[in-house]
């Protein structure tokens, strides 16, 4: 029980640092970002879930600067590098990074829930409907977070959108 919890905390702290270094990011604070990223990655070593993140985000501030040249090579390089794409606007680039990823591995459905997120934010609602079918075909999952995710909301009361969400 005494591990678990200190497990647990473990956990949260390096959740935490994780998403410090994730805030200057996206501010733009590339130095301070690049400074916390690599911290994380000698207190955390340990924390799968986001060494393989903290690592691609690292290499991004590291070359920021020079021509984009991040070197992608799994389905995994290509999924966070598109978000990172959404997150700063370039709703295309995304799409692209994407649409490799799906050569990659076509049952992924959270790439298909990507691709929907970048359409709605392009204005693209039936396009978005159409990767959104695909996602929760692949995985029940991303119904739920589709129907929670503020990116969908000009969705929620599109008649076509609840009877999707809706489906068994």
């Amino acid at each position: 029980m005494k591990e678990e919890k200190i497990k647990k905390d473990a956990y949260e702290k390096s959740l935490a640092a994780f998403g410090e270094a994730m805030k200057e990011f996206h501010k733009g604070r590339l130095d301070k970002a690049q400074e916390l990223l690599k911290a994380f990655l000698e207190k955390y070593d340990t924390e799968k879930e986001f060494v393989d993140r903290a690592k691609l985000y690292l290499q991004m501030t590291q070359e920021k600067g020079k021509k984009e040249t991040v070197s992608l090579k799994t389905i995994d390089d290509y999924v966070y590098y598109s978000i990172y794409k959404i997150n700063s606007g370039a709703h295309e680039e995304a799409l692209k990074l994407l649409e490799k990823a799906l050569d990659m591995q076509e049952e992924e459905g959270r790439v298909y829930y990507l691709m929907a997120d970048a359409h709605i934010l392009m204005g693209k609602a039936d396009e978005a409907m159409e990767c959104l079918k695909k996602a929760f075909q692949k995985d029940k999952f991303y119904r739920v977070l589709a129907q929670n995710e503020i990116d969908f909301e000009p969705l929620w009361d599109d008649k076509k959108f609840k009877l999707i969400t809706r489906m068994t």
